[in-house]
């Protein structure tokens, strides 16, 4: 389901180039039909795009964020998605004018006395972004670990194998098999004042949480490229929502999210993310077991907290503060 607020501001833009950087991967160059300059945008930010077929999809910007004549997008072709990236992939070509947002940043980049970035796949793109912004400033104390299936599905490894990465970038393949993965224990054993930064698939999401624990919460960050709907699970349950405030029912159907259910109901809930790592949908819990999926609540605050993109109910009924 779409976001009206967001597509009602969606500009029109141009793709000025399109080219291949891995296998099922290809970068998108998006420019001003009159070549005016562009908003302006930070590290880590993404744009929305209405793809040909009509569905709105985000995508994380890669290029350095001094640059204000193009957004570069790199898209990997999911044939097992929604159809959004098959439907850009497929059938988006050079000169054709798609409707584009302003960026938006939900992974904003922190200042810090330096840098861990673990980048899954195609999470690399705002990584990619983050590392060329700290290169204009000649910032060089930061490392990344990227990790991605084989060399042929490795957006960027040209750029990144260059050596001038030598000793910052570590291009880690697993070849399918999950005994071959990286081992990032010794790298996140010793919490620092460095700061983390993950984008990936919700495995690698999920490894760096759980072995970053014992960091500051503060010095750890992260953003997942799957929405909510997509992290819907076979066995999720309908259920139902009162908010508080208006004292109405909305009913969230299995394979629905509590968010797109609320939009639909008519509320408009703050969103930016709607994976369940940027913290904008954060909603009072006032009553109900939450099943939480999102990458922001501490422990301590999932009994007072949802995140109403991803996460859904362990009961019948909860209460929002709404």
């Amino acid at each position: 389901m779409s976001d009206p607020q967001l597509e009602s501001a969606m500009k029109a833009m141009k793709i000025a180039h399109i080219s291949v950087v891995a296998e099922g991967i290809k970068e998108f160059e998006f420019v001003d039909p009159e070549g005016a300059s562009l908003s302006e945008f930070s590290a880590g930010a993404h744009i929305a795009i209405k793809v040909p077929n009509g569905s709105i999809r985000k995508y994380s910007l890669c290029n350095d964020p001094n640059e204000r004549n193009h957004y570069v997008i790199a898209v990997k072709r999911e044939s097992n998605g929604r159809g959004g990236s098959v439907s850009l992939s497929d059938d988006a070509k050079v000169g054709d004018i798609l409707l584009v947002s302003d960026p938006i940043n939900a992974f904003p980049f922190v200042k810090a006395p330096g840098y861990l970035f673990f980048a899954g796949g195609i999470g690399i793109t705002p990584m990619l972004s983050m590392i060329r912004s700290l290169e204009a400033e000649g910032i060089e104390n930061w490392k990344l670990y990227y990790l991605s299936r084989d060399p042929s599905t490795t957006a960027y490894r040209d750029t990144l194998s260059d050596e001038k990465y030598r000793n910052r970038v570590i291009i880690h393949h697993d070849y399918g098999d999950i005994s071959r993965s990286l081992d990032l224990w010794p790298i996140l054993e010793k919490p620092s004042s460095n700061h983390i930064f993950c984008c990936g698939p919700r495995p690698l999401m999920n490894a760096v949480r759980d072995m970053s624990g014992h960091w500051p919460m503060e010095n750890v960050h992260f953003e997942s490229f799957a929405d909510g709907s997509s992290l819907q699970k076979p066995d999720d349950k309908p259920f139902k929502v009162l908010l508080a405030k208006s004292n109405l029912t909305v009913e969230v159907p299995a394979g629905v999210t509590l968010l797109d259910a609320l939009r639909e109901a008519g509320h408009a809930v703050p969103a930016s993310c709607e994976s369940g790592s940027c913290g904008s949908c954060r909603t009072t819990l006032l009553r109900g077991e939450a099943d939480h999926r999102d990458f922001v609540l501490t422990p301590a605050e999932q009994d007072s907290y949802i995140m109403v993109c991803v996460s859904r109910a362990k009961c019948e009924e909860l209460v929002i503060d709404l």
